[in-house]
């Protein structure tokens, strides 16, 4: 969401926010995403302020999420789940998730019957709809699946670039999903906004079919064209993203076989362009005991690998070595692995960061 202050992501802007809600709500909108740690905790409450307080309850639907990763007890639940009521100002959550599991989570979800908490709140009238978002292997969706047919839809990570990428796997976990028969919420259609900005050689083939369609209007098309995806979701940081999506998303076009091949070009063109595949999710850096700034390095290392002209390394290497000043360098990392075990894209983090060091410092 939009801020105040750069460099404080709990100082969201909410006047903006309020102007984004507002024209999101009058194009017939009315699905809105939100979770414990986003914006340092402000996110909810941000929907409070700006959606809760000043529209209707049937106007709006909200989805949440258990932040699996905080849970030492069954009680961390209850008391979790009750502050995300308070924070977002509602008796009732429409759609609510065990947050971004994977093996790690989903055995601490296993041990404390998270399952079970969101089927008793769904029982209770405080939940209408359950599931979780998913990171990891396919192997493991369809363990969650058969082992919780109760889990009514899955939150994915599905865009035209992690399609049939070896790490994600996007494809093989919505053919899961699909044989299941769970309805499927996408995320990072745009990854992380990296679709949003692309190559010339991309932007100029997506141009030559469709001359006033925005690099995002692909990639949200892309991800709301697959069968059983029935919400596909967009971080949006200002005004004009609203307006774009909401412009496109209105009257919803599936892609054409046309537009599919030039998706596909266009993801091996982007594919030989990108060094590291960060999305800029910040869940890395929650917790890093040299407070790396992990995200911002890559993306300089990312521009380096792309252009690779002398200017470019000037303003790179003045860049890095004023978030340096606030931030500790990619060199100080000390290898604990806790970056790596939260990463959503399954990125060699320690490793990338030795490149980043060897080219910067």
């Amino acid at each position: 969401m939009p801020l105040t202050d750069g460099n404080n992501s709990a100082a969201i802007d909410l006047q903006q926010t309020q102007a984004m809600v507002d024209l999101f709500m009058e194009r017939g909108f009315t699905y809105f995403d939100t979770a414990y740690p986003y914006h340092n905790g402000h996110s909810e409450t941000a929907f409070r302020e700006t959606v809760a307080r000043r529209y209707p309850r049937d106007r709006f639907t909200v989805t949440d999420k258990m932040p699996c990763w905080l849970i030492h007890s069954e009680a961390d639940m209850e008391r979790i789940f009750n502050e995300q009521l308070q924070r977002c100002g509602v008796e009732y959550i429409d759609y609510y998730w065990l947050h971004a599991l994977n093996k790690s989570y989903y055995a601490t979800m296993q041990r404390f019957n998270g399952f079970g908490f969101i089927a008793r709140k769904k029982a209770e009238g405080k939940i209408r709809h359950i599931g979780f978002s998913f990171h990891d292997e396919p192997a493991l969706l369809e363990q969650i699946l058969t082992e919780h047919p109760e889990a009514e839809l899955v939150q994915l990570q599905i865009n035209y670039l992690d399609w049939n990428d070896a790490g994600i796997q996007a494809r093989k976990c919505y053919e899961i999903c699909r044989r299941h028969g769970k309805d499927i919420i996408v995320m990072e259609p745009v990854k992380g906004g990296s679709l949003a900005k692309v190559p010339a050689s991309v932007e100029s083939l997506f141009r030559n079919i469709l001359p006033d369609a925005s690099p995002a209007s692909w990639a949200v098309r892309y991800a709301a064209s697959l069968p059983g995806v029935i919400m596909v979701l967009s971080g949006m940081s200002n005004l004009e993203q609203v307006d774009d999506n909401t412009s496109y998303m209105q009257d919803f076009i599936p892609l054409s076989h046309r537009e599919k091949v030039a998706v596909g070009s266009a993801a091996s063109i982007i594919k030989e362009s990108i060094a590291i595949p960060c999305t800029a999710c910040h869940y890395c850096t929650d917790g890093c005991p040299m407070n790396i700034a992990i995200p911002e390095y890559f993306a300089i290392y990312n521009t380096l690998h792309r252009f690779g002209r002398e200017e470019q390394w000037i303003s790179a290497s003045t860049y890095y070595e004023d978030l340096g000043k606030t931030h500790g360098h990619a060199g100080d990392c000390i290898q604990c692995g806790q970056c790596q075990e939260h990463c959503p894209q399954h990125i060699s983090i320690i490793e990338n960061l030795q490149k980043v060091a060897q080219s910067l410092e």
